[in-house]
């Protein structure tokens, strides 16, 4: 009884099994056998594309047309770029135009910087001199002291030519009131006649750094007043721009005398202050007048 319980079930364990091994032939036929068989018909190609078959047939064309293209940006990108410039360059020229200005009044008033450039200019080289010769004991030109006695001389020429061209510039002011231009305004316009030379002149007073920065601040409100009324009509359009290049020339000149003066601060000999010029004008008088007094006494003495 035990050995056919036994025998039937290794039977049908053999017919399971079976079963499982066709299942799974049948399963693998289906599945593996119908690609490789498709793959051995037709067997695969290699495909391109449309642009990479283009690139490889014309590959001379397509980067000349690149080229060209790249190039004709560029060019038009430097012609934006130069008509910008010229643009520019035509807007500067315009502002700072002297056209209108009439001829009579550009060239004097031009030659009328040249004085105020050229004692600049002499500052500049006798300050140079005055350090070179300090340095090496001879300058190129003039030794040390002789830069500097032309330096002291040239001072005063600077500091009074600047005051009087502020005086003559407030003048212009009473000239276009008594003319009527743009209207009477009175003192409001004279005003600016008083203030210039009353700024001006004490600057002679002052040690020259001192009278230089003054005259330079006072060219740049004269400038400034100017402007304005020449935008208000109280003088001529073309008065603003041309007071501008005449300032800028002078204030230019007065920077440069600083600045050369300013290499040489260590160098030259102490200059008289206001005070040690009071004082040694009330000593000067003091002693004259004891003087009088002496020989008054002395004429009293021999008359006795």
């Amino acid at each position: 009884m035990l050995y056919r319980t036994t025998a039937a079930r290794s039977v049908l364990r053999a017919l399971q099994s079976s079963n499982a091994s066709v299942a799974r032939s049948a399963l693998s036929n289906n599945v593996f056998k119908a690609p490789l068989t498709s793959s051995a018909r037709f067997p695969v190609r290699p495909t391109t594309t449309p642009n990479l078959a283009l690139a490889i047939r014309k590959p001379v064309t397509t980067a000349l047309v690149r080229h060209a293209s790249t190039a004709h940006k560029e060019g038009e990108e430097d012609t934006d770029m130069m008509a910008g410039m010229k643009a520019e360059a035509k807007v500067i020229k315009d502002t700072f135009s002297l056209a209108s200005v009439p001829k009579e009044a550009l060239y004097l008033g031009m030659a009328g910087v040249i004085p105020y450039l050229a004692t600049s200019l002499e500052t500049v080289y006798l300050s140079w001199e005055i350090k070179t010769a300090a340095v090496a004991g001879d300058g190129l030109l003039f030794s040390g002291q002789s830069a500097e006695l032309l330096l002291h001389l040239l001072e005063p020429v600077q500091v009074g030519y600047g005051a009087v061209i502020l005086s003559f510039l407030g003048a212009v002011h009473w000239g276009l009131e008594w003319a009527g231009y743009g209207g009477k305004y009175g003192y409001r316009r004279y005003a600016a006649g008083i203030v210039a030379p009353a700024v001006a002149w004490p600057t002679l007073l002052l040690p020259v750094e001192y009278a230089l920065i003054s005259q330079f601040l006072a060219f740049t409100f004269l400038y400034y007043n100017d402007a304005r009324a020449a935008a208000a009509g109280r003088a001529p359009a073309w008065y603003g721009m041309y007071r501008f290049v005449l300032t800028f020339i002078v204030g230019a000149s007065i920077v440069a005398s600083l600045i050369g003066r300013e290499q040489i601060s260590g160098t030259l000999t102490g200059e008289h202050t206001i005070k040690d010029k009071i004082n040694a004008l009330i000593f000067l008088q003091k002693k004259e007048k004891e003087e009088a007094e002496a020989r008054k006494r002395a004429e009293l003495e021999d008359a006795e």
